[in-house]
């Protein structure tokens, strides 16, 4: 009877265990030629710029699901930190808690995820750690991810630099991936090809960047936790200014929408990993939406709205019959462990 290989507390020992996970997994699927020296820090030339540096932990919960995994979301969440200040992402750390007993398989498929994804954005993990900790201390698998990017000099990307009359763009559907778990978690099957957006950003934001006029952008937000509606309360709220958006202009899948309405949820406060929010002067707002929709993971944005004087904080969705009303920020968490 063959009996399934899991993680034991011995390879988060530091001794020969955890050597043979380090070597014949993580070099496997992460190796680069600075961390494949495996010194305690990784030391990296002098870049010009001014220095971005980011962090998030994900837990979760299912750590696999359509469109990605617990991996994926570490990898292409710190590097859309990064990229939503105008950041060039240089690299990341990867930081791994695991419970004994995780299946090694699964492990394996994760780092095989981590490294694909690396490979992809271009942006290598160069130091790292792993910690074991006894069963039920901790669910299968925690991931920590820090990143190091660099913002050229000139770009001053923050929701401090809104202002008064400036287009809200949104890059895609919205609720995608916080629909997708929740309808995984629930065990609900869904018509459509319901599935995560996650997916790094930083590509797309450098287009905008090599193309836009100097400082015409003035703010990136990715809506992941809380949704379009937090995050616009808080662009708002650091503003000091209303965001006014049209709710003909959300772009929602049709599936997401009916699974919203089947599970009593709204799109609006639902998670994306794979979107970022865009407030640009109004004189570039189309030329910003033709190259954005110009690309694969931009083809579906949009304008929703607008920056205005008014109730500063406040975010006001237009209905399609002509009604308006306030949308405040996430009370409480209806779909825990999103991320």
């Amino acid at each position: 009877m063959n009996k399934e290989k899991t993680i034991l507390l011995d390879h988060g020992s530091g001794g020969i265990a955890s050597q043979e996970l380090i070597s014949g997994m993580f070099l496997k699927y992460l190796d680069n030629k600075l961390l494949a020296s495996l010194e305690d820090s990784a030391v990296m030339e002098n870049q010009p710029g001014k220095l971005a540096f980011s962090t998030d932990s994900y837990v979760v919960d299912p750590i696999f699901f359509p469109g990605g995994d617990i991996g994926t979301l570490a990898v292409h969440g710190t590097i859309n930190d990064l990229a939503m200040r105008g950041a060039k992402p240089l690299c990341l750390s990867l930081g791994m808690i695991l419970e004994e007993g995780l299946v090694m398989g699964d492990l394996e498929r994760i780092t095989a995820s981590i490294g694909r994804c690396c490979n992809e954005a271009g942006v290598p993990v160069v130091t790292g750690d792993t910690k074991v900790v006894p069963k039920g201390k901790c669910d299968k698998i925690f991931i920590n991810t820090s990143g190091i990017g660099i913002v050229a000099d000139g770009v001053n990307i923050s929701s401090l630099a809104a202002r008064a009359g400036d287009t809200i763009l949104l890059s895609g559907s919205i609720g995608d991936h916080g629909i997708t778990i929740m309808s995984r978690r629930a065990g609900i099957s869904m018509d459509g090809d319901l599935a995560s957006d996650s997916a790094a950003l930083h590509n797309l934001v450098a287009l905008l960047l090599d193309n836009l006029p100097a400082g015409s952008i003035h703010t990136l937000r990715d809506p992941t936790r809380g949704g379009v509606a937090t995050s616009l309360n808080e662009i708002a709220g650091a503003a000091g200014l209303q965001a006014e958006i049209d709710d003909h202009a959300l772009p929602v899948k049709q599936e997401v929408r009916a699974a919203c309405e089947i599970m009593g949820l709204d799109p609006l406060y639902l998670a994306n990993e794979g979107k970022f929010l865009l407030i640009v002067n109004p004189e570039q707002a189309e030329e910003a939406l033709h190259l954005m929709q110009s690309t694969q993971l931009g083809k579906g944005s949009a304008i929703i709205g607008k920056l205005q004087t008014g109730t500063a904080g406040q975010v006001v969705l237009r209905t399609s019959l002509g009604g308006a009303r306030v949308i405040t920020p996430l009370h409480g968490e209806p779909l825990p462990r999103i991320c």
